[in-house]
């Protein structure tokens, strides 16, 4: 597991303006505060002049021969997203990913990947309301319209506007480690990891009287029992809800189950453990919840695609 540090990004027309504020944001110099630094680079298929979707012009003054540089290759969003990318463009991205390059999108940016053919036959996500269209347009491309992200490996997208947050953090979690993820996530004040998906941001409910607040609660308390079993009904009474009402309100509220949830917030605690602590395998089990260190490493390779000691040689000393 080698951590990024070159990150080169391609600013189509049109280019969102949000999309680049995000990513200057996750991967903004921080290094006075003990974090890896990245070296950003832009790109564009003309240097010069690019018009953001707000009418703000840019000054790119690289080509897209840069692609030959980043380890991390960021496809930006873009007004333009239904236009066909030039040849020149699909060539330089199939190139750099070619040679090993962490090829990333989010929102319409995963258009200009999907043209490249790399997601045929692979998982990908985009902004919920352009995910059929998206489909229709690449129809070899599985597209989880649900999704905050879709990690493929070497290629990764994202949903749409802000979930390039979202995108971001995982890639510097996946790469970097929990501890320089969170140490981002609190400095430009956003949630470490979201649970959930897109789903939840399609419609939003109307709150029905406290049970809002009291799901929140009982995700807080629940966040702090992850050494022992917590059933669904003592989740729901905690909430003071019924098992089924609980049930429906969690799945609105994260997009997912309490089981996946807590299997998350296991894991999350189970790199924290391993990346600021000395505790043996054994213990950080113990303490999120497993029965044994096997049941952990199982559950690392089958999320993580890593057994916890590998996890802990490649963070531990970041």
């Amino acid at each position: 597991m080698g951590g990024f540090r070159s990150i080169t990004a391609f600013v189509p027309e049109e280019a969102s303006t949000l999309g680049l504020g995000l990513l200057s944001s996750v991967f903004g110099d921080r290094r006075h505060l003990g974090l890896p630094g990245f070296d950003i680079t832009f790109c564009t298929d003309r240097p010069g002049s690019v018009t953001t979707d707000v009418g703000l012009r840019l000054a790119v003054e690289h080509g897209v021969e840069r692609l030959a540089d980043g380890d991390l290759v960021l496809l930006l969003p873009g007004d333009s997203f239904r236009g066909e990318p030039s040849a020149e463009v699909l060539a330089a991205i199939r190139a750099a990913y070619a040679r090993g390059a962490i090829v990333a999108s989010h929102c319409v940016g995963s258009w200009i990947l999907a043209a490249t053919g790399l997601l045929d036959g692979l998982r990908a996500t985009t902004h919920w309301r352009l995910a059929a269209e998206f489909a229709a347009r690449y129809p070899k491309v599985r597209v989880e319209p649900g999704v905050l992200y879709v990690d493929e490996g070497r290629l990764v997208t994202g949903a749409g506007a802000g979930a390039g947050t979202d995108l971001y953090l995982h890639l510097v979690r996946r790469e970097h480690g929990a501890a320089v993820a969170n140490a981002i996530a609190r400095d430009i004040v956003v949630p470490p990891h979201r649970d959930g998906g897109q789903a939840q941001y399609i419609e939003v409910p109307v709150p029905e009287s406290g049970d809002d607040a009291r799901l929140a609660a009982a995700l807080e308390w629940a966040a702090g029992e992850l050494h022992r079993t917590v059933p669904v009904e003592e989740l729901a009474a905690r909430a003071l809800m019924s098992p089924r009402t609980f049930a429906r309100r969690f799945k609105a509220a994260t997009g997912t189950t309490p089981h996946a949830w807590l299997l998350r917030q296991r894991l999350a605690r189970a790199e924290a453990l391993l990346e600021e602590t000395s505790l043996s395998i054994e213990e950080v089990a113990r303490r999120v919840g497993y029965a044994s260190a096997t049941v952990l490493r199982e559950q690392f390779l089958k999320h993580r695609g890593v057994p916890p000691r590998e996890y802990r040689r490649a963070f531990a000393a970041r």
